[in-house]
């Protein structure tokens, strides 16, 4: 592997804004660079299912933390109470958190995308090197 595709370089949240990113993370891009890209994306890989599984609960959960809520509000009607509940601060937090969960997953998930583009782009390389040797000869 070419030691510049093991170099993977990040972007912190703070480093990128509405989808441009100014300079890489030297703390991540030193601590990465003596790995190889199968360990760089096993880690990423982990980190996703995480974040994907706690996503996964929030969403899941949606419909029980609702009703939860309802009953809590006592004897009214359903139509009120969900009205009622849905029209809460501690409801539009929680959907906050159910959004915010998701979009690090898909973050996460983005970031295995590029891990796999990085090796496609590596290995095309290599092909080309490999099919350039062949017409020298």
């Amino acid at each position: 592997m070419t030691q510049g595709l093991a170099s993977t370089q990040y972007y912190t949240d703070s480093e990128c804004s509405n989808g441009r990113c100014t300079k890489p993370s030297a703390q991540r891009r030193e601590s990465e660079a003596d790995r190889p890209l199968s360990e760089v994306y096993r880690i990423i890989a982990k980190k996703w299912v995480e974040l994907d599984g706690a996503a996964r609960m929030l969403e899941e959960t949606k419909s029980a933390v609702l009703s939860q809520m309802m009953k809590a509000l006592g004897d009214k009607p359903a139509a009120h109470a969900e009205r009622d509940v849905k029209a809460s601060g501690e409801w539009k937090d929680f959907i906050a958190s159910m959004v915010e969960a998701r979009t690090k997953a898909n973050l996460a998930k983005v970031q295995l995308e590029y891990i796999r583009m990085q090796f496609n782009e590596w290995q095309s390389l290599n092909a080309t090197s490999r099919a350039e040797l062949r017409m020298s000869r």
